[in-house]
């Protein structure tokens, strides 16, 4: 008999296949659905996926007394629980490294697309106007690119950045052993040194507006901003009020807070570019994060180690 899976967050039909190879799957990837599921299913429930954003409470955790496994499909956790299951030795598992070149890819695409001004020449062409009516906008190589949190993907927005010839700085909560690219202790001394700042940090309270108004003043008129991290790393209101003040150049979002309604102060700025939280999806990440979960889930149903715990 398989296993019991509760799935919280949306699945394509290859991908629910899949994993319906080795559970038994209660779907509610809508908050409607979450509460009923867990109090129809909750007794038998042995395995939880989810994601960062959507998370798993510890109130759910102690409603479903068999829970053994819980999944993050991305390689975020913020709003999971994690602690509390630990406590009653839940195993947990995300999907690390599965998607750090869409995510890096993604990265770059927002960055070229705001710097280069993409959506609004896109709009100016269809409206039939010509390129001696509109502004010159700078290169993105040979300039300086400041990255917030060297972590995978961190590291992946790197290279690509070299690939631009451009310089490169970091920061983390202390240096990257091994790494040769410049160390700075603070936010703010990074944003005062780029051009570029890409943000790709996790989330959770101990990153929160970590992007505020002192970063962005620190940028400066001519610097942009791209969050491909959580949408709670940047303050929306100081952004907002700095894209308005053209106190810095631009911004290009992924992610934001409030999602998945976009932030209403940034829409009509024609200064920032908004994606809907697709950064870490293409058919690849998606196999791969599914298939790191079933692999995870195979393993430790089987008595053996799992490979992405958190």
């Amino acid at each position: 008999m398989k296993p019991s899976l509760l799935v919280l967050i949306h699945l394509n039909d290859d991908s629910r296949a899949g994993i319906a190879t080795a559970f038994d799957i209660v779907y509610a990837p809508d908050a409607s659905l979450r509460d009923a599921a867990i109090a129809a299913h909750g007794a038998t429930i042995r395995a939880v996926l989810t994601n960062g954003t959507t998370g798993l409470s510890a109130a759910e955790i102690d409603r479903m007394p068999q829970l053994e496994l819980i999944g993050a499909l991305g390689a975020g956790y913020e709003n999971l629980a994690v602690d509390h299951a630990r406590a009653r030795a839940i195993v947990v598992v995300n999907g690390a490294g599965t998607n750090d070149h869409c995510v890096a890819d993604h990265a770059f695409a927002l960055l070229l697309a705001v710097v280069r001004d993409v959506p609004q020449l896109d709009q100016a062409t269809r409206a039939g106007v010509w390129r001696d009516a509109l502004p010159l906008h700078p290169n993105v190589s040979n300039k300086r690119l400041g990255i917030v949190g060297l972590g995978n993907i961190g590291e992946k927005v790197a290279r690509r950045g070299a690939g631009f010839d451009m310089e490169i700085g970091y920061h983390n909560r202390k240096p990257r052993e091994g790494s040769p690219l410049r160390y700075f202790d603070s936010v703010e001394a990074l944003a005062h040194w780029c051009d570029f700042l890409v943000v790709s940090t996790p989330g959770g309270a101990g990153t929160r507006h970590l992007i505020g108004e002192r970063v962005l003043d620190a940028l400066g008129p001519q610097g942009f901003v791209v969050n491909v991290s959580r949408g709670s790393v940047v303050d929306t209101a100081a952004l907002a009020r700095a894209l308005s003040a053209q106190t810095i150049a631009g911004a290009a979002l992924d992610v934001y807070e409030g999602e998945p309604h976009p932030p209403e102060a940034l829409l009509a700025l024609r200064n920032v570019v908004l994606t809907p939280h697709v950064g870490g999806r293409s058919p690849e990440a998606i196999k791969a994060s599914v298939d790191n979960f079933i692999s995870n889930a195979k393993r430790h149903f089987a008595g053996e180690p799992v490979l992405t715990p958190i």
